[in-house]
């Protein structure tokens, strides 16, 4: 017969195993100054560590409380014009300018660490929560920040060259007008975090948006507009994970725009890898 004593009285070491499991989250940064990793335990402890409120979190729909670092005290070396890439574990890549990650006033960015002793809230039922690292900010509209500039679940910040010198299969045709220009910085900004286009592209979430087929060549009238909005509206699929694009965050002009972009490359096909 099973006596359940034995098994309770080998909980203290259960725990005390399991306890150091609970630190073991690590931050990856690679910088110009080199690559160092942050543990959970160490970023909670910095010295410039503190609560912050964000009123209407973009993952968790709600006001929420964090222990933060600035993430500026992080990026040793960095400079404004520079370009980093924020990696999640799910394979989402930001791509974030450097300037408005190094601000102190208007917009700021955080880095918000879960504490294990206190683990945030599921992002929804049957999901993980934001952790174990959330880039969450203040004052957002201050700098136009979107959504896809809101990565959480990050393992990695890296400093790398910007998107038009690392994926030139990215860019529009040389005699390209001025509006096709501004839907590729929109793309950069909103999609490229998710997809690829041509093959190019770090992400490994979302589809390809030119191959083999661009979304401008199967959504016929206003489709495409009424998708890039609100994706369920069209497609109701509990497993969707594309988020719609308000106006507060995609302006009908930037709207136009980006599908114009689209609608360019679909001349400007490559070869899938």
């Amino acid at each position: 017969m099973h006596n359940p004593l034995k098994y309770i009285a080998h909980l203290p070491l259960l725990a005390a195993l399991l306890a150091p499991a609970a630190w073991a989250a690590e931050l990856k940064l690679e910088l110009a100054s080199g690559s160092r990793s942050w543990s959970t335990e160490q970023l909670l402890a910095h010295p410039r560590a503190r609560q912050i409120e964000i009123p209407a979190d973009v993952a968790y729909k709600r006001d929420m409380t964090y222990r933060a670092v600035p993430l500026a005290a992080l990026l040793d070396g960095v400079q404004p014009g520079d370009h980093l890439q924020a990696v999640a574990l799910d394979g989402f890549a930001a791509e974030l300018p450097a300037a408005p990650l190094l601000g102190t006033q208007g917009a700021r960015a955080w880095l918000a660490v879960e504490d294990p002793a206190q683990p945030w809230p599921a992002l929804a039922t049957g999901k993980p929560s934001a952790g174990p690292f959330y880039l969450v900010w203040q004052n957002p509209e201050a700098a136009q920040i979107g959504p896809e500039q809101w990565p959480f679940q990050v393992s990695t910040f890296r400093l790398l060259a910007p998107v038009a010198k690392r994926f030139p299969a990215l860019l529009p045709a040389a005699d390209a007008n001025a509006e096709v220009r501004a839907g590729f910085a929109v793309f950069q900004k909103n999609c490229l975090a998710c997809h690829r286009l041509n093959g190019a592209g770090d992400s490994q979430f979302g589809p390809d948006l030119n191959i083999p087929h661009n979304p401008t060549e199967y959504f016929a009238g206003d489709f495409l507009r009424r998708y890039i909005r609100d994706p369920q509206s069209l497609r109701k699929w509990p497993q969707g994970r594309m988020p719609g694009f308000s106006r507060e965050v995609l302006s009908d002009k930037e709207l136009e725009q980006l599908i114009g972009y689209l609608g360019h490359m679909v001349g400007r096909k490559g070869s899938p890898k």
